[in-house]
């Protein structure tokens, strides 16, 4: 294959691979706001587990939990194809943009709104309590530590994932993708689990050391099952990806992949 086309076939993978990933991160920070009930979506009664320190608990998730599976998925793929370079890449730059993305909706919210756009999105003229600024403000603004912790897990989640991912794919070679890819899923969105939920709620807010154990397990349980329903995703892209590279350049780059299996 002419070098012109191979590096073109590389740089159209990245491209779109990266899409997807920054997409989906920078999307589940927004609407990571919303929480919602797992058992009422699947149309269950509520899991009332007793966990730590008597805490009862039901699958009540933030709406991230959505899209964060796509990133995981996209994290191994990518790794696969491009390595810890290609993954650290990707991931220092997402969280740049995570970051400039809450500066600037927090200064965003400090605009004085027009007079004539709190009036048109009154719910009806009988309701001039309904507050449109206020509720932009309150749905656009996370606290800090939220922040703080989000982009601390995220990063710590993406470096453990990609190093995992490599020292599995030591032991498996070409074999077995289904165990490096939700091995190392499993392994690091353990430790994203609890350390945004620390910062976050145990740091910054008064939350109890058993309340953030009981919601992190929760969360992960909950992480766990994805990643393991959405293993089958991960061979049709091998099968995409593979057949729009050709064997032997995908070969070639999965090979130049597993090479760097260092953490930084």
């Amino acid at each position: 294959m002419h070098p012109e086309k191979i590096n073109r076939k590389r740089t159209n993978l990245f491209i779109v691979l990266s899409g997807i990933f920054l997409t989906n991160a920078i999307l589940a920070e927004l609407v990571g706001v919303k929480i919602f009930s797992l058992e009422n979506t699947l149309g269950m009664a509520p899991a009332q587990l007793n966990l730590l320190d008597d805490w009862v608990l039901d699958f009540n998730l933030t709406a991230g939990v959505v899209l964060w599976p796509v990133v995981f998925i996209t994290t191994d793929i990518i790794n696969e194809y491009f390595g810890k370079r290609g993954v650290r890449k990707i991931t220092f730059l997402t969280a740049i943009f995570i970051a400039y993305i809450f500066v600037m909706i927090y200064l965003i919210t400090k605009l004085p709104p027009a007079d004539f756009w709190l009036d048109v999105n009154r719910q009806d003229a009988n309701d001039p309590g309904f507050n449109i600024n206020y509720a932009f403000r309150t749905i656009f603004q996370q606290g800090l530590g939220i922040i703080i912790g989000s982009l601390t897990a995220f990063l710590i989640g993406q470096l453990l994932d990609v190093f995992v991912f490599q020292k599995l794919r030591l032991i498996t070679g070409k074999r077995m993708i289904w165990l490096r890819a939700t091995g190392s899923t499993l392994i690091s969105q353990l430790i994203d689990s609890f350390v945004v939920l620390y910062i976050a709620f145990y740091i910054f807010r008064n939350w109890s050391i058993e309340q953030v154990v009981s919601v992190g397990i929760v969360n992960y349980i909950y992480k766990f099952l994805i990643a393991i329903f959405l293993t089958p995703t991960l061979y049709i892209a091998h099968y995409l990806i593979d057949k729009y590279l050709g064997k032997e350049l995908s070969e070639d780059m999965m090979a130049k992949a597993s090479k760097d299996t260092s953490f930084f």
